[in-house]
């Protein structure tokens, strides 16, 4: 049976992905571009030649996961879209730098992985001072003030929004969510998983998802963080509709991971040897049942805030993304991505149409730069499927660079 049966709401909702597209390519698109520019350049300052590197080479591959996530951006009022863009910008520059700091072995894999995340959580936490010295015992040369820079931008961007207040507690709590995700996530080459189940399983109570469900949700909470942000510009926010965001994105994030698990699990077995996330789901129906039960959490418990019409199309726009994608036709992937493809229906068609155009521009572009500038076979074969088209989502620890991206803008 289709999930969104209700014409008059399928209606709402393809007039605001055509409102968000609209809104995107006309005020927030440009000044994205302008924020991973200015970040770009200060990266470039960086004195620690590795520490500059990992920030460079994060700009220049996962730059596109802020252009997707700023999407949500659209959704904020004229006067604050600015702040809202520069807050976001910042904030997924920040995720994506740690996550490949804490790729790298540390030491103490928990405590090392808590003092870097420290930056991530101060970004988010007003209530509090930043506390700094992130490098502590990691790396001997600083930064020279870059991490600290990006954490005093969100911060600043994030105070002068007008319900700030009215999201403080749940980004709060949203941003130690993802940190602590993360961190034992990377931990489980050294420590092993029963850490990390244990974790998931202690706080995944009361979310009403189950902990697999609950830990793929809670590692790309960024996106969850990018919603709250976007929803503090709005005057009316109140602290109930904080909380009904962040569940909602909770099971929606926890989509974004397992779709991704599902549609590299070849990829994944011949590069690694095991798949991503879904390694934790005993078999095909387990990963399917936790795939339409993330969705179907998140579908429910969207009907009952504001700008539901924008947060379902987010939703389907992310299913789109990935089952436009050549591996969404797999024989492991083809029979879950469709009975999601019949459930959504018929909202996800013309998603599907817009997701794949993209997908084939992009293919276009890498063989005109190919043709236009010689280049080697693998800086080519790299655009054409790599790095043009990876994922802001934390995907499979340990993390690598050739995760997916998705763009809900196209």
């Amino acid at each position: 049976m289709p999930l969104f049966g209700d014409h008059p709401l399928m209606v709402r909702m393809s007039l605001a992905l055509v409102l968000a597209n609209a809104r995107y390519w006309s005020t927030v698109a440009s000044l994205v571009r302008s924020q991973l520019d200015y970040w770009t350049l200060r990266a470039e300052r960086i004195p620690d030649p590795t520490l500059q590197e990992v920030a460079l080479v994060n700009l220049r591959e996962e730059g596109f996961n802020a252009q997707a996530t700023a999407t949500l951006a659209t959704l904020a009022p004229r006067e604050y879209r600015k702040l809202v863009v520069e807050a976001i910008v910042g904030l997924q520059v920040i995720y994506d730098y740690l996550d490949s700091l804490v790729e790298r072995p540390l030491e103490d894999p928990l405590g090392d992985g808590r003092r870097l995340y420290q930056a991530f959580v101060d970004a988010i936490a007003l209530d509090s001072e930043p506390r700094g010295d992130y490098y502590a015992q990691i790396h001997e040369s600083d930064d020279g003030g870059y991490l600290g820079e990006l954490v005093g931008v969100v911060r600043a961007a994030l105070i002068r929004l007008p319900s700030q207040a009215a999201i403080a507690e749940v980004s709060a709590q949203a941003a130690e969510r993802c940190a602590e995700a993360q961190i034992h996530a990377h931990a489980t080459p050294v420590l092993g998983s029963a850490q990390l189940e244990l974790w998931a399983t202690s706080n995944a109570v009361d979310t009403g998802l189950q902990w697999r469900e609950f830990l793929a949700g809670a590692v790309s909470s960024g996106l969850a963080l990018h919603a709250l942000i976007t929803t503090a510009a709005d005057s009316r926010t109140s602290q109930g509709q904080a909380l009904a965001v962040d569940e909602i994105y909770l099971s929606v994030c926890a989509l974004t991971t397992l779709l991704d698990g599902l549609i590299d699990y070849e990829q994944d077995m011949r590069g690694q040897g095991q798949p991503g996330y879904i390694r934790y789901y005993e078999d095909h129906d387990a990963l399917a049942q936790g795939l339409r039960s993330v969705m179907h959490h998140a579908a429910t418990e969207a009907r009952d805030i504001p700008n539901e019409a924008h947060h379902l199309m987010t939703l389907v726009g992310v299913v789109a993304y990935y089952a436009s994608a050549p591996t969404a036709s797999s024989g492991f992937a083809r029979p879950i991505t469709k009975q999601i493809h019949r459930e959504l229906k018929p909202l996800i068609v013309p998603t599907l149409a817009i997701m794949r155009a993209w997908r084939a521009a992009k293919r276009a572009r890498a063989v005109i730069l190919y043709r236009s500038r010689p280049r080697t076979v693998h800086a080519f074969w790299r655009d054409l499927l790599g790095s043009s088209d990876t994922c802001w989502s934390a995907a499979k620890p340990p993390c690598d660079h050739s995760r997916r991206r998705m763009d809900l803008a196209a």
